[in-house]
């Protein structure tokens, strides 16, 4: 028995929803392994962080704070005013990087508890500030204010 129009276009119309949907699927799971959420020191700290996976850490670099690791490897703390985390970054800080200014650190937690930056961003003017970073640092001043 030969097919008819109808089904043949049907079946070709089957055979391209289930293509699309294989695609979306990889897209969608290839997106989601490579996403870095956003969280404060303070997040860090109450526990509503995920550490086993990669992150991006926000807060102003803690006044006092920076020090030389070996080589070209710089430690110092990152807080938002409840908390503060340790960060260890290897490589060339960005020109703009100081204490008390904003910075964004993207990495992993080592099992010792510090933070394992590869990636540091740093506040390209005193008017910037990340929207990620601004609202975190509202939330912890709340926190602060209202325990």
């Amino acid at each position: 028995m030969k097919p008819t129009r109808r089904n043949k276009r049907l079946l070709f119309l089957g055979a391209g929803a289930t293509a699309l949907g294989g695609a979306a699927l990889l897209a969608f799971t290839a997106l989601s392994q490579n996403i870095d959420y956003f969280y404060s020191p303070g997040d860090i700290a109450s526990g509503n962080a995920d550490t086993s996976r990669r992150i991006r850490l926000g807060g102003l670099v803690a006044e006092g704070s920076v020090k030389d690791g070996t080589g070209v490897e710089k430690v110092f703390d990152v807080t938002d005013g409840a908390a503060s985390v340790t960060v260890r970054y290897d490589g060339i800080l960005p020109a703009l990087f100081r204490e008390g200014q904003g910075v964004i650190a993207q990495g992993r937690f080592q099992g010792d508890g510090i933070f394992k930056a590869d990636i540091i961003l740093a506040k390209h003017d005193e008017n910037y500030e990340p929207k990620e970073l601004k609202d975190a640092l509202e939330k912890s001043a709340e926190n602060i204010s209202n325990p």
